[in-house]
């Protein structure tokens, strides 16, 4: 594993923040890194400027097999602000070996869970005994929400057989998980201004709109029911899992274990036990922020919040965000005003029984010892939404567990995690080359 770790630490030292303190000339650096890497091992690669600034990392290695199958890779280097440096036991941009990981900040997300992908395929390069075609696509913007590159992969010409997504976990140490769909959003701002200035809640409370008590009736027109499910309008689209789906979450953590993981706790008396049908297979809404108004008493004009509707299975953003907005506009008091913005990602899905994906599992299994999970995830991941417009079956996976910190302080990956992704990514090389 040595020179993977290697690579791995060298790669993490580059500061290439994309969201927060963001740094322009290290997500050029992290760039130029990994076209180097593909250069040295013979193959092609470039910068692919994108309208959000960082590039896109766009190469290519060449199987000596001229018929072998075209299978992508896709990852990205860019990372999360590290937050309050004191909260960090080493620094986050000087990767440091503690208890068998590797800490610094993207070790888990997304660099060296992507890592033995490119690494792996850059090391069969240089042998000659790359099975398969390889086509290297990482991005500097996954952590800002930016689609550019779902832009991309939707006007791109070639294609591929499968693409390979190593930017998720594992269900335990153990046992490997592979994600057959995805959460889309649709992100929401609201405003809501009940008047032109503030008011003496003395002289005019209980005469004059309150900002704050518009916006919590309009929230209240589109959070979930006592049975956890939102208004139908917001439904639009869900299709029901298949009972064998559910039957194969009962294998999965409880919900109770995951919820308190996290030291929350259920939103009602049957949560925990629809956990992997309601963050999973059903739509969400969450409120993010409530702001306005000051500690003192007066009639607030306008309060603001932020929400977000997670997607599932064949519902659209475009009408779950019009639904939603009819919601809201249907619930506004009389001589309220609602501005609106909305930002939008669809939801992804793939079928088990493509061949790339029985390839998957085989690999999986092959590398691991042990079958993988087949899961779906509550989050959302945008490139995949363009990959299953283009056709391109994705496999989704990777070594990350819970306790790696992803967007932490001390964010780590196990060593032994990427040894299992070397091996892995050897195996999905392998068992992809056989779909022709």
């Amino acid at each position: 594993m040595g020179d993977l770790l290697d690579e791995a630490k060298d790669w993490l030292s580059i500061p290439s923040i994309s969201a927060g303190a963001r740094d322009e000339e290290s997500l050029r650096h992290a760039a130029a890194w990994a076209i180097q890497r593909v250069r040295r091992a013979g193959g092609s690669a470039e910068m692919v400027a994108t309208p959000g600034g960082a590039p896109l990392v766009v190469g290519e290695l060449r199987s000596a097999k001229k018929n072998a199958p075209t299978v992508m890779i896709y990852g990205h280097y860019d990372v999360q602000d590290p937050g309050d440096l004191e909260l960090w036991d080493s620094p986050p941009f000087e990767p440091t070996i503690r208890d068998e990981r590797l800490y610094a900040r993207g070790a888990t997300d997304d660099k060296g869970n992507f890592l033995p992908l490119l690494f792996v395929a850059c090391e069969l390069a240089k042998a000659g005994a790359l099975p398969v075609h390889i086509r290297v696509l990482i991005e500097g913007a996954e952590e800002t929400g930016s689609d550019d590159v779902g832009d991309w992969v939707r006007a791109d010409t070639r294609g591929a057989d499968a693409v390979i997504v190593f930017d998720s976990g594992m269900v335990d140490a153990d046992r490997p998980a592979l994600t057959l769909a995805t959460r889309g959003m649709v992100f929401a701002h609201l405003e809501v201004r009940t008047g032109t200035q503030t008011a003496h809640s003395g002289m005019y409370g209980g005469a004059a709109l309150n900002a704050f008590h518009a916006l919590h009736a309009i929230l209240a027109a589109v959070l979930p029911g006592p049975d956890g499910k939102l208004p139908e309008p917001l439904r639009a689209g869900v299709k029901a899992p298949s009972p064998a789906e559910i039957d194969s979450w009962a294998t999965l953590p409880t919900g109770e274990t995951e919820l308190a993981g996290v030291g929350a706790r259920p939103s009602d008396a049957t949560a925990a036990e629809e956990f992997y049908v309601r963050t999973t297979a059903e739509p969400s809404l969450d409120v993010h922020r409530v702001h306005g108004g000051e500690a003192r008493t007066i009639v607030v004009p306008v309060a603001t919040a932020d929400l977000s509707v997670r997607l599932v299975g064949d519902q659209r953003s475009e009408v779950i965000a019009a639904n939603l907005e009819g919601l809201l506009r249907d619930a506004l008091p009389d001589g309220a005003e609602l501005t609106i913005s909305t930002d939008r990602a669809e939801p992804s899905a793939f079928d088990p029984a493509l061949p790339a994906l029985q390839a998957a599992v085989r690999a999986l299994e092959r590398s691991t010892g042990v079958a993988p999970a087949l899961i779906r995830s509550g989050g959302t991941l945008p490139v995949l939404a363009a990959f299953s417009e283009r056709g391109i079956p994705a496999i989704v996976s990777g070594f990350s567990l819970p306790d790696d910190n992803l967007h932490a302080p001390n964010e780590s990956f196990r060593l032994v995690a990427l040894d299992q992704g070397a091996a892995a990514a050897r195996a999905l090389y392998e068992e992809l080359a056989k779909l022709r």
